[in-house]
Order: C-alpha cells, then structure tokens, then sequence
C-alpha cells in the first residue's frame, strides 16, 4: 500500500479520519489526498407497507425490534451490543410494549466467529436475539424501515454507509462515537463510547423509551442523510480524474 500510495497521482479516500491514517501509516503527503464521502442507494428507502406486512410476518417480527447489518467481525462489536440488549430487555422486560423486544443481526459470517453465539448464551437472550445471515438488498431495506432503531456500535470504520442508509429510511440510529462514524451521522445519531456496555444500553434505552426523541432522530437522520449521494460522488471523483489527466 505504501508504494501504491507513493506512486499515485492522488489518492481517493472516504473520510476525513481515512486520510489522516493514509497520511501517518502510508507516509503520503495530505495534498495529495482527496477525501470524497460515499453516497448511497435511494431505492433503499422505497419499502412498501406490503413489504413491511411479509417481512415482518415471515420472520415474526410483531414486536419492536433493534437492528444490526453487517459483517460479524471482532471490530464490529457485536458481542457489546449483545451485552447491551440484554441488559436493556431485563430492565424492560415488565415495560408494556417491550415484553417481547427483540435484537435481529444480518451478517453473512456468524460461524466464524463462534464468541458472538457465546455471547447469546452467557447473557441468556437466544429467545429474544435473531441471526439471519445474508439477506438480499430488497429485505435489507424493509428491515431497515421496520427496525425501531439501528445500532451500529463499532470499534473502527472508515466511513458508516449503514447507519446513512438506515437514516434514509427515517430509521432513528445509534452509533459509536468515532471520528469517521461522526463524520457520516453527524449530529443525527445517539453517540455511543463503543467499549461501554452500559453507554450503549444507555442510548438504546433513551431512544425505546422516548418516542419524542425517536421522532426527532427520525427526521434529523433523514436530512442528513440526503446529503450524501451517489451523483455527487462521481461528480467529485470525475473532478479529480479531469485535474490529473
């Protein structure tokens, strides 16, 4: 990478926190570096209600649920968050409206990393906690919609593309409070320390218990996440492309 980087005419990265470690660990000068934001998807957002009836009926999803999409890698954190949802379903167990709450993971790579089953086990939530694996764009996206909130509480990203897309889908989203996470959800998320347990299940609980404050993070996710799409994307990239050749 280092020799990649040195022989480049620019290099192409997605966050301000991804360049500042291209600069430190590749050695590359940061005028060099251009940072261009992903964008996303906008058909992620287009769920019908009939969508949301099947799915919710398919997987039996009546109860409100929290959602986490991604791959099942130490870094992602999720054995945390499963901490977190079981300390939140004991203290909300006799709540009405919570009795059944749920934890739904998708991610595709769950039998390698056989810490995150433990986990389950130790907290005593198998019941309550869903692995689905892969799932395809079109059910990732009425998921995205169903959830009550999405959390995405990892120890490193270079940029946070699932919680953007879950704010486009007007989802309320909690996030770990990491420079490059910060950078794609800005003020519109629930900040989280990532290796807090309790802080985790501190922002989850504030948000299932407020519906005014789901609201409010609803519409704040919204807007924010219109600011990153894919046209301007390739518009800045193109741009860069036309100052090289």
């Amino acid at each position: 990478l280092t020799s990649a980087a040195r022989r480049a005419a620019r290099v192409i990265t997605v966050s301000e926190a991804s360049k500042r470690d291209i600069v430190q660990f590749l050695h590359t000068p940061p005028g060099k570096v251009d940072v261009v934001p992903n964008g996303f998807d906008p058909s992620l957002a287009a769920a019908s209600p009939d969508a949301l009836a099947r799915v919710r009926d398919r997987f039996q999803l009546d109860a409100p649920f929290i959602l986490y999409a991604g791959t099942i890698r130490p870094h992602k954190n999720v054995s945390r968050l499963i901490e977190a949802f079981a300390v939140v379903r004991a203290e909300l167990e006799s709540v009405p409206g919570f009795s059944d709450l749920k934890l739904v993971i998708i991610g595709d790579e769950l039998s390698r990393y056989p810490g995150v089953r433990r986990t389950v086990a130790v907290t005593r939530v198998g019941p309550h906690v869903r692995f689905l694996g892969f799932v395809p764009v079109e059910t990732l996206r009425v998921f995205y919609r169903a959830a009550t909130i999405f959390a995405f509480p990892s120890l490193s990203e270079g940029f946070g593309l699932a919680p953007l897309e879950a704010m486009a889908c007007g989802t309320p989203v909690i996030a770990s409070d990491l420079p490059a996470l910060i950078e794609a959800v800005g003020d519109a998320a629930e900040l989280v320390s990532p290796e807090n347990v309790f802080d985790i299940a501190r922002a989850l609980r504030a948000l299932l218990l407020d519906p005014d404050l789901r609201r409010r993070r609803s519409q704040e996710g919204l807007a924010r996440a219109a600011q990153f799409r894919w046209d301007s994307t390739a518009r800045s990239v193109l741009e860069i492309y036309r100052e090289i050749k």
